[in-house]
């Protein structure tokens, strides 16, 4: 039977501006799925517990949900129209916040019981962002701490993947790429500092994109150490994340001048969702050999994460696009990376009305580490990326796109990643270690759900495998294009888990 979320987020949108559907439809179909499928809201933005401190949920709620804003979502759909011209990229679609970004008078929890449960004061731009593009917002997606891991348990409950709820879906953006992949909402903006659209995405069959640093005027990458955090869409197609992607670069509508950004669309190449859609162009494609881990991390890959690299080389060969292997260079890598990672926790501290004693044992350790670095040692580290930055940029500089894969395993088992803060790290390199060398070159990459494992895998059948390819600087089209194309004969958009039909 036909529902309104088995649309895409372009159909849908085009439902909504030709009148055969309404926004405040639209968002009561999503509000009740969420009601149905997320588990139960504790009001203060978890999953409630019984009294034992367990979900009485568990293994049924996806969590992808920590606050839903079901009266405000309503009263915006019920009057975007005097508020949002019709004309704006998203104007009606249901959407959702990263809970690491404020929304005007509703908690920001950060996936922490660290800060005091006070509303925000203000819109984040990313948040404000959405607003002027059109959307509805339902609520405020899970995050692991303050986004620095890509695990997605929390002190607030647990998001699951909806392949295989005892399984964890990646992060930091685990409940957007949740929601999206369950269609609790069309499609979603996450925030990628080290992998955290990508990783999700990969785990529970999404395309996820990270644009190039600057790209998103919201977001354009200045910010903490490194610049390595970017906003980018997670969605079920590769035409929705052109349709995003538009949305975040020009959130006041194609018709407006251009906002600031540091990297500005191309002149005359049209906007993204052209690209995305149109599938077009015959490039050369690199085969990466290695990572950027393997020196400090013992890296397996698992025979799916290789298949799903074969199964993309053999189409992109059959369209045309030439294919040859390149090495990943030997520049320094690890040891400055985890610096800017520690680094970017040592300012926690300073966040008004923080408890360090409520903190994770990963974040507290992060911050611990990072508070006895010295200037001159995140200096050095920082001057150390850069050189990575110009060696990575150099050996992919023949290439349209880079492919690799976008996780070295299948989707984790909940509980994989352990108590111990030092093998917690070590294990989210070890998951993912191609994706976060793209933050920090600031170079676009998407990922896109290319394969599953296959019945009699030890994991079991059918869990999502993702390709990853790297760009040249400000080339989101190229990826888009080349996504398009596989997509096409891949057709993965029409793969969904149980929870699709529920």
């Amino acid at each position: 039977m036909f529902e309104l979320h088995h649309l895409s987020a372009q159909e849908l949108w085009d439902w909504i501006r030709r009148g055969e559907v309404t926004a405040r439809e639209a968002a009561d179909h999503y509000l009740a799925r969420i009601a149905r499928l997320d588990g139960p809201q504790d009001g203060t933005g978890g999953s409630a517990t019984d009294a034992s401190g367990t979900d009485p949920a568990a293994g049924r709620a996806l969590g992808a949900f920590v606050t839903v804003t079901a009266e405000a979502a309503r009263d915006r759909a019920d009057h975007l129209g005097e508020r949002v011209p019709t004309s704006r990229p998203l104007w009606g679609l249901p959407a959702a916040d990263k809970d690491l970004y404020d929304r005007a008078g509703v908690v920001t929890r950060n996936g922490t019981t660290s800060l005091p449960a006070r509303p925000a004061v203000a819109d984040h731009p990313l948040v404000a962002a959405g607003d002027a593009a059109g959307s509805v917002s339902l609520g405020k997606t899970a995050s692991p701490e303050f986004g620095m891991s890509s695990s997605s348990e929390t002190r607030f409950g647990t998001t699951r993947n909806p392949y295989d709820t005892s399984r964890a879906p990646g992060g930091s953006s685990s409940g957007a790429a949740v929601a999206v992949a369950a269609g609790l909402v069309p499609a979603a903006v996450g925030s990628d500092g080290g992998g955290s659209v990508r990783i999700p995405a990969a785990a529970t069959g999404l395309v996820g994109l990270k644009p190039s640093r600057g790209r998103v005027p919201a977001m354009p990458g200045r910010s903490g150490v490194g610049g390595l955090s970017v906003a980018g869409p997670l969605t079920r197609s590769v035409a929705d994340a052109g349709m995003l992607l538009d949305a975040l670069v020009r959130p006041t509508g194609l018709d407006e001048p251009e906002p600031y950004a540091l990297v500005t669309p191309d002149v005359g190449e049209g906007p993204f969702t052209a690209a995305a859609v149109r599938g077009e162009g015959r490039y050369v494609v690199g085969v990466l050999d290695g990572s950027p881990w393997d020196d400090t991390v013992d890296v397996v890959v698992d025979p799916a994460a290789l298949a799903a690299v074969e199964t993309a080389v053999r189409v992109l060969g059959e369209v045309g696009h030439g294919v040859e292997d390149v090495s990943m260079p030997r520049t320094p890598y690890a040891a400055a990376f985890r610096v800017a990672w520690e680094a970017s926790a040592a300012r926690l501290p300073s966040v008004p009305g923080i408890d360090l004693a409520q903190l994770t044992p990963l974040v507290a350790w992060l911050v611990e580490r990072g508070r006895r670095l010295t200037g001159t040692r995140v200096l050095d580290a920082m001057t150390a990326l850069d050189t990575f930055s110009s060696a990575l940029i150099g050996a992919f500089d023949r290439f349209d796109a880079v492919l690799s894969p976008t996780l070295a395993l299948t989707p984790r088992p909940l509980g994989w990643y352990g108590d111990d803060p030092e093998e917690d790290f070590r294990r989210q390199c070890a998951y993912s270690p191609w994706t976060s060398m793209a933050n920090v070159s600031g170079l676009p990459a998407i990922t896109l759900p290319v394969g599953v494992t296959p019945d009699g895998h030890p994991d079991g059948g059918g869990l999502p495998m993702g390709v990853q390819l790297i760009g040249r600087p400000g080339g989101e089209r190229v990826l888009l294009a080349i996504g398009a194309q596989l997509e096409r004969r891949l057709r993965w958009q029409r793969r969904h888990p149980p929870a699709w039909t529920a």
